[in-house]
């Protein structure tokens, strides 16, 4: 194994690593407003339209009941993202860099193809969602809004040869136009809030009922990304903090603190849409509305407002084309954290959106765009068969004191985060089974 510091590496995003000046001095404020930013381009993977099937699903069948569920998967993911930020800040290093140190060049390399083929299978889920909003908004056939969607990688250039501040302020305006029109949606549901209180807290009939455990799997593994950990690892070193110890330590702290609250956004847009489905489709008997298409031609029927479904389909706009422009910054990362090379911005995103456009393009005309849930459902199997491979390293790197020194994780840190990455390892694969097996039954 190689220390980060025995080894001068170009870092990933040289054109942005760094480039995010740090006050020195000054009121506590203004320093933590230089770090905010890295956790809202996290926070978009969290609400992607990839998680949208099963909150819907979830609220429509039970309720508010699996509440919980979202709310403990939001917190094994704070966890998870603050470990991100302590191994980028302590050791200078993304995962995808310390995995290339720390591994033989074999074991790299399959890491390397997993986590790509991830970003391939998180990219398809987000590419769909896009073009899913395009053709409920506007009538835009499937295929030519997933051509469409290929644009936002020359908005993803520009903004950044401008400088990453614009990168993070765009995600960031996604972000709240998610947050605004779920919280419309809301407030135009007019749910029971004694129910959303009674939600939140776990019952033992999320173990023993099937049909809600599976669901509840279904929101736990689709909520930490794997592209999300190699991401956050490296573009919390955006930000010039200075090389001592104190100042890593405050860097650390403000930069956890970003992620936490972007986090807790995640939360409150994923509960919403559990919540709407809940108020609107649970409360009149409709406990079968799981597709997303199918909550947006509901929606304004049900609630006798014109326009809650258009602001549910603005939403899906907004999430599909954050959770892209992450996607593909996530690509470029682990290319050039496991391989060393350096293509073009350009080059790399636009291979990126090819892969994923490949396959959504071929389903929609080979098999119709009523096969784009399954499409969906496909890619989140992905994801989950790549989780543990991102999830381990991490934890394993931020418990070695070698590589993290006195940043290194304390003893119930390590603890909790072996915990988290079990269950989430356990529960990914219980849903991966239970989906096989569902495909093989019908």
């Amino acid at each position: 194994m190689t220390t980060p510091e025995a080894e001068v590496a170009t870092p990933s995003l040289p054109e942005v690593h760094r480039s995010i000046a740090v006050p020195i001095g000054g009121s506590s404020w203004r320093r933590f407003l230089a770090f905010l930013g890295p956790g809202y381009l996290v926070s978009v993977g969290y609400m992607d339209p990839g998680n949208w099937a099963t909150d819907i699903a979830g609220g429509s069948k039970f309720g508010y009941a699996l509440l919980s569920v979202i709310l403990i998967s939001n917190l094994m993911a704070i966890l998870l993202q603050a470990l991100c930020v302590r191994l980028g800040v302590a050791t200078g290093r993304d995962l995808a860099q310390a995995c290339r140190d720390y591994y033989s060049r074999p074991v790299s390399m399959v890491l390397w193809v997993l986590c790509e083929i991830a970003i391939v299978a998180c990219d398809l889920a987000e590419l769909l969602g896009s073009a899913l909003a395009l053709n409920l908004l506007f009538g835009l056939p499937m295929a030519a809004g997933v051509c469409l969607t290929t644009l936002d990688v020359l908005l993803l250039l520009m903004l950044q040869s401008k400088g990453f501040r614009y990168t993070e302020a765009i995600v960031i305006t996604l972000v709240a136009t998610i947050a605004v029109c779920f919280g419309a949606q809301v407030w135009m549901s007019s749910p029971d809030w004694a129910g959303v209180a009674g939600g939140l807290v776990p019952t033992t009939e999320i173990l023993t009922n099937p049909s809600m455990l599976y669901i509840a799997m279904g929101i736990l593994g689709a909520t930490v990304m794997p592209h999300n950990l190699y991401l956050h690892s490296s573009i919390v070193q955006t930000r010039a903090w200075l090389s001592s110890d104190d100042d890593k330590r405050q860097a650390i702290k403000y930069a956890t603190i970003d992620s936490s609250v972007a986090l807790s956004l995640a939360f409150f847009v994923n509960a919403a849409i559990l919540v709407v489905a809940a108020a609107t489709f649970h409360r009149v008997g409709r406990y079968d509305v799981a597709d997303i298409r199918d909550a947006y031609l509901l929606l304004s029927p049900l609630l006798g407002i014109a326009g809650a479904s258009t602001l549910f389909a603005l939403a899906l706009l907004a999430s599909g084309t954050a959770s892209t422009l992450t996607a593909t910054l996530a690509g470029q990362i682990v290319m050039e954290g496991f391989l060393r090379i350096r293509l073009p911005a350009w080059l790399r995103r636009l291979v990126t959106r090819l892969l994923a456009l490949i396959p959504a393009l071929f389903t929609i005309v080979w098999f119709g765009e009523g096969s784009i849930g399954q499409l969906l459902v496909l890619s989140q199997v992905v994801l989950s068969l790549q989780l543990s491979f991102a999830v381990i390293p991490l934890v394993l790197f931020t418990s070695d004191r070698k590589r993290m020194g006195v940043f290194v994780n304390p003893r119930w840190l390590t603890a909790v985060a072996w915990v988290v990455g079990i269950v989430i390892a356990a529960l990914n694969g219980w849903l991966l089974v239970q989906t096989i097996g569902g495909w093989l039954a019908t």
